[in-house]
């Protein structure tokens, strides 16, 4: 059974979004996981789409909106929401459940809940705590 969890973020950095998708990150610090000589670690496996947007310049698309229609100015407000989909690990075998699938029911959801939003879709396999 799959467990869909909301957090709505007041951070303008929009970037960090996209950071946290495809680099490994250590889940208790919030911290990226760094290699010996000090650089990011991209993830093993991960699948990124954007929705009304290219993924790689989804900071770039708020930005340009914000300015566009006055939005996001008060650092009170709220900038952004990320949506986490989880699975039980079972599903990858119960349910034939793959990253390439987990994605497309991201986007799925994504494209019905969120029509005319810019969004970024990530799959990525190293689940909390190894889980997948």
């Amino acid at each position: 059974m799959a467990i869909l969890k909301h957090i709505a973020s007041k951070s303008s950095n929009y970037g960090a979004a996209l950071e946290y998708l495809i680099f490994k990150h250590d889940e208790l610090r919030k911290t990226p996981i760094l290699d010996q000589k000090g650089n990011r670690i991209m993830r093993d496996e991960y699948y990124l789409d954007g929705l009304n947007c290219e993924p790689y310049s989804f900071d770039a698309a708020c930005q340009q909106l914000n300015r566009e229609y006055q939005k996001n100015k008060n650092k009170n407000e709220i900038k952004s929401h990320h949506y986490i989909i989880s699975f039980d690990p079972r599903d990858s075998t119960e349910n034939c459940l793959t990253g390439k699938r987990a994605q497309k029911l991201g986007l799925e959801y994504a494209k019905a809940n969120f029509p005319g939003h810019q969004a970024l879709v990530c799959t990525h396999m190293d689940g909390h705590n190894g889980s997948g």
